[in-house]
């Protein structure tokens, strides 16, 4: 080699490394992996909603990023741990997934956020509610965008208390979802004072709630709360209304959706309070974003749906900004940027991978209150986000501790 070569060559190397990084796209193509549960318990309120809410992102973002497709890859994981943690490893080490978006319960949430952190991959909780993911089980590629359990048991359970509900019975669904929930409500009831009865726990998806019901109903505990979800808290609803158990004790449903009040009716759901991250006519930003939504799914957004296209246009604006979908750098620029959009306004990404976002405590209308199909409830109050969610202070993240 001339002695001029080698000085030119000695001068490219030196400027690709030390130079401005170009912009690097794996594979030439961004891939979102979508994983909900299409047919089961949470279909309605997360399912083809999610998918749909995720593919209106993408193609609101305008279909790429820094000149390359952005690509949307689906998966039922059918109610099963082992189905979800066994997917997201095939996404990320043979399908080059760049991000996965759950739907799903607590228990796979957390089996795919072991995953994604020994990847090194991000993945963002949209459906399930575990504090564990912000806690023990927290990654530094997990972020918890939409609520938990602690979020859920602050605004619901301290509103019932407040309306003299101070001796409880736990209906609860019997896995990590349900006993967080159960747990978490426990802390605020005894804090504000009150008891616990006793608690009896199902299997996910239980067709008859019957003995469970009688046995809070034998408690004559003041407030019978459930703390399951979906298709499990109508049929909870529905069951308990054939028992009479509302004559003399009130439900408190910890976690509802739209989706809930819908198919329960007005009728049956009529006054019950419940806790929720989004309502698609809380105001003008909310209520474009759920009629254009409402166009493809012909139905209005969940708290989970809409959550899910917040998560992904504040995933795609980070990879826009960085010039790449790096792992690292993307998720570092998403915690360093607020999240200001229809779903939330000045939301942060905490330490331990917590959306700290505003909450809200609803209660669901009466028929003459409501005047069309989808005016279902009203906002009783605003439960600003340093409020709603656990204090960092009291987060067992090992992020946290080691910050």
């Amino acid at each position: 080699m001339k002695h001029g070569s080698r000085v030119a060559a000695l001068t490219l190397a030196i400027a690709s490394t030390s130079g401005p990084v170009a912009a690097q796209i794996s594979d030439d193509v961004v891939r979102i992996g979508v994983i909900v549960d299409m047919t089961g318990v949470y279909s309605a309120n997360g399912g083809r909603g999610v998918v749909r809410a995720v593919e209106l992102a993408v193609k609101d973002f305008g279909g790429k990023v820094q000149g390359k497709p952005i690509e949307v890859v689906t998966a039922d994981y059918q109610n099963k741990v082992d189905v979800a943690a066994s997917k997201v490893r095939e996404w990320f080490d043979v399908d080059k997934i760049d991000l996965v978006i759950e739907s799903t319960d607590s228990a796979a949430a957390i089996s795919m956020q072991k995953v994604a952190a020994d990847k090194k991959k991000p993945i963002i909780f949209a459906g399930s509610a575990s504090t564990a993911l912000t806690n023990k089980e927290c990654s530094a590629y997990g972020i918890h965008w939409v609520y938990d359990t602690f979020a859920l048991a602050t605004g619901t359970a301290r509103a019932v208390m407040e309306e003299g509900g101070t001796s409880w019975y736990f209906i609860t669904a019997d896995y990590a979802f349900g006993q967080s929930l159960e747990r978490d409500t426990t802390n605020v009831v005894q804090a504000m004072g009150g008891k616990i009865l006793g608690t009896s726990r199902h299997p996910l998806n239980a067709p008859d709630l019957a003995s469970f019901l009688l046995q809070a109903q034998a408690s004559k505990a003041k407030v019978v709360g459930l703390a399951n979800a979906g298709k499990d808290t109508q049929n909870s609803i529905r069951q308990a209304a054939e028992f009479a158990i509302t004559k003399n004790q009130t439900l408190a449903t910890l976690l509802m959706f739209d989706t809930d009040v819908k198919g329960l009716g007005l009728n049956a759901a009529q006054g019950m309070l419940f806790t929720t991250g989004f309502y698609w006519d809380r105001n003008q930003e909310s209520r474009d974003f759920s009629r254009r939504f409402f166009e493809i799914h012909k139905a209005m957004p969940t708290m989970i749906q809409a959550g899910a296209y917040s998560a992904t246009m504040h995933y795609l604006k980070a990879v826009e900004s960085q010039k790449t979908d790096s792992a690292d750098v993307v998720v570092k620029q998403m915690r360093e940027t607020p999240v200001n959009d229809f779903f939330a306004a000045n939301g942060k990404i905490r330490a331990d991978g917590r959306m700290v976002h505003d909450m809200y405590l609803a209660q669901v209308k009466t028929p003459a209150e409501s005047k069309n199909e989808w005016d279902i409830i009203k906002i009783r109050r605003t439960i600003s986000g340093d409020e709603a969610f656990q204090p960092l202070s009291a987060s067992t993240c090992p992020l946290v501790s080691k910050s």
